[in-house]
């Protein structure tokens, strides 16, 4: 049977990726001042980075629409036996809502709720593509799909809180206090909802290389075939420290560095880097 991956374009899956696996995108519409885009269509990150360094409100997402995701099944469902679609997770955004009424029009269109964002959604859209190349049915691919989804573990990093303040998802007294003492959070994606989960103390390359750390550290219980390192911006030493904790705690079979997409830029901003792997 030949099934059909597609996703959001919140997965954050590199171009190469996309390419190697022919999975197709949904693009969520980014709002940025008077204006609307279409994530990594037609605006990037550092189109958002550029707009708030000038002076520019915040930028914000939304879902794709119904009809939208009536013309991305439609067009794939004439030349596939079946489609699966991963959502970024329904706790994020609509999108999974708008999916599945989308999808009540056609027959052999699965709808699959990653409960995750970036490249813990990623993984998924991965791992259906793997799963679909193996000959299994679209049920049974799904059912696997949903079993997986409390076994990824995706957190990130945050150098700086200003995007979380101007967004309202910080209090400007919380980002002064941990300006003062050098705090770095990290958030994690929990239940389907992002939450603070440990506070790291330093320059941002310590932090960075600690929080690697406590992620693949005597970890006996993790997937060696995949680790994403995902991020917005950050400096040279930043990622050389992630890369090295990572090739000395880690002993993946694949590192994939990506950029994270609008949606993680328009809530996180610059200096955001997370790991992102699946347990066993």
């Amino acid at each position: 049977m030949d099934i059909k991956i597609t996703s959001d374009s919140t997965c954050d899956l590199s171009t190469a990726l996309l390419e190697a696996f022919h999975i197709t995108l949904a693009p969520l519409t980014v709002v940025k001042g008077e204006q609307t885009y279409l994530d990594g269509v037609n605006i990037s990150p550092e189109d958002i980075f550029s707009h708030v360094r000038a002076g520019g409100a915040l930028c914000s997402t939304s879902a794709v629409s119904i009809g939208q995701y009536e013309e991305l099944f439609e067009r794939e469902r004439k030349s596939h036996d079946a489609v699966i679609h991963i959502t970024i997770g329904s706790g994020f955004s609509s999108c999974y809502q708008n999916a599945c009424l989308a999808a009540q029009r056609y027959n052999g269109v699965y709808v699959v709720d990653s409960q995750n964002l970036s490249t813990g959604q990623g993984l998924l859209v991965l791992e259906a593509c793997k799963l679909a190349a193996s000959g299994l049915e679209p049920e049974e691919i799904c059912s696997k799909l949903r079993d997986l989804t409390g076994k990824v573990e995706a957190s990130f990093l945050l150098d700086r809180l200003d995007y979380m303040v101007k967004g309202g998802r910080c209090s400007a007294a919380a980002a002064l206090g941990a300006n003062l003492l050098n705090l770095k959070p990290c958030i994690e994606v929990r239940g389907g909802q992002m939450q603070v989960v440990k506070k790291y103390r330093g320059s941002y390359p310590k932090c960075l290389a600690s929080y690697v750390k406590d992620r693949l550290c005597n970890r006996e219980n993790l997937r060696r075939d995949r680790l994403f390192i995902t991020h917005t911006p950050v400096s040279d030493a930043c990622a050389a420290a992630v890369q090295e904790a990572v090739a000395a705690y880690g002993q993946f079979q694949h590192v994939d560095e990506t950029t994270a997409g609008c949606t993680v830029s328009c809530h996180c901003g610059p200096g955001t880097l997370g790991v992102l792997f699946i347990r066993s």
